[in-house]
């Protein structure tokens, strides 16, 4: 899919000079002809070749203006040898003006039905990009206090957003987050990402504990794959697909809880434990994906430990920890997670930015599976001490 690193680390003059390179190809290759036939004379047989260069042209640039040019130089290239014989020489060269006309028109042609269908293309993805961008919709800097970054790669080449999702909402209880995974990748897994997002944005107001909030990603999680049945999709791929849920509410105290379905667990930069210990935030093993399993009866929110000023979380899907390199090594993910939260400042955009670009570095630009990188850090200014952590009063059924 993505060859931003690829397209990142090119410099600018290399691709200028292969712009410059492509526009005096066609006179090149007219140079070229023309200096051969004049050093070892065929008898003008080799001047057939002069109709390439409009086709060149066409094919290079892909512009109108460059396809002409091309063909006039390849005409004017037929000039100097009107002291061929006589017979041969002239009948060669009519042939010759011939080829070079019909390739002028053919490459014409060509040239005006590709540029349409680039100003097409160029349209479909603007209306792509905004589409997706509204689905997996940029997040803000800061959210009650959060500082928020996040990065998102798709393994489908050119599209946005693939089978991850992720999004951070403030609430009354908090703010809230879920980052989650759904099975497969790329633009297939489009509808249920689509399905997932839309009933968290819309519950998470209203669920006054997580539990809730996942019940209801459940049941949208199960609506979604009996609308697709119902469309007539294949009833297998439908049947298991699952998606992996990680949900996370930081309250006012900076106190952490979650509620895990089959994914990783964040990684805590700052805190008690130096960065060069950095793991996995794991305080509870994680229940099943959604859509293997239905959930238990009840839900109790795991406890994370408290977030103080300047620390933070940096939530990823398993993209991330299971990217290759060429070699089929896996990337050191918790290895990547301290470097990038050493350096200085440790800002949200700046840890998240450090592990996309040492991620796309192990991966040579290609990715095999989508990968989410969110972090978020508790911005507020240094206050009291807050109250002992105590969970919520259950208020009345979950389900």
């Amino acid at each position: 899919m993505i060859r931003a690193w690829a397209r990142g680390v090119a410099p600018a003059g290399a691709t200028r000079a292969r712009q410059v390179f492509v526009l005096v190809l066609p006179g090149v290759w007219v140079l070229a002809v023309v200096g051969w036939e004049l050093c070892r004379p065929t008898g003008g047989q080799l001047l057939q070749l002069l109709a390439a260069a409009p086709a060149i042209a066409c094919a290079g640039t892909g512009r109108r203006q460059c396809v002409l040019l091309g063909g006039v130089c390849a005409l004017l290239a037929l000039l100097p040898f009107g002291a061929v014989e006589p017979a041969a020489g002239l009948g060669t060269r009519a042939a010759t003006c011939g080829a070079v006309l019909a390739v002028i028109c053919a490459s014409y042609l060509t040239a005006g039905r590709r540029r349409r269908l680039l100003r097409e293309l160029e349209r479909s993805r603007e209306v792509a990009g905004a589409a997706q961008r509204v689905l997996l919709r940029p997040l803000p800097s800061r959210i009650d206090g959060m500082a928020l970054a996040a990065d998102h790669l798709s393994a489908s080449e050119g599209a946005v957003v693939g089978g991850d999702l992720y999004d951070v909402v403030g609430t009354r209880y908090g703010v809230r987050a879920v980052i989650g995974d759904v099975r497969g990748h790329g633009l297939e897994a489009l509808g249920t990402v689509a399905a997932m997002l839309g009933s968290f944005r819309e519950t998470v107001h209203d669920e006054p504990e997580l539990g809730g909030v996942l019940r209801r990603l459940e049941r949208a999680h199960r609506r979604h794959l009996r609308e697709r049945a119902d469309g007539g999709q294949p009833a297998g791929p439908v049947a298991e697909e699952f998606v992996t849920v990680l949900l996370l509410e930081v309250d006012q105290g900076g106190v952490v809880t979650a509620l895990n379905c089959g994914h990783p667990w964040p990684y805590r930069i700052g805190g008690p434990e130096p960065v060069s210990e950095a793991a996995p935030a794991a305080p509870a093993q994680p229940m099943p994906p959604l859509g293997i399993l239905p959930l238990p009866d009840e839900l109790p929110a795991a406890f994370c430990g408290r977030l103080g000023p300047g620390e933070g979380l940096l939530l990823h899907t398993d993209g991330a920890a299971d990217t290759r390199d060429a070699a089929g090594e896996f990337f050191p993910l918790a290895r990547e997670v301290r470097r990038a939260a050493e350096a200085p400042g440790r800002a949200p955009a700046a840890v998240v930015e450090g592990v996309r670009e040492a991620l796309l570095r192990h991966a040579g630009g290609h990715l095999t599976d989508d990968v989410a990188l969110v972090m978020l850090c508790n911005d507020r200014p240094p206050g009291p001490t807050s109250a002992p952590f105590t969970p919520r009063v259950k208020r009345g059924s979950l389900r």
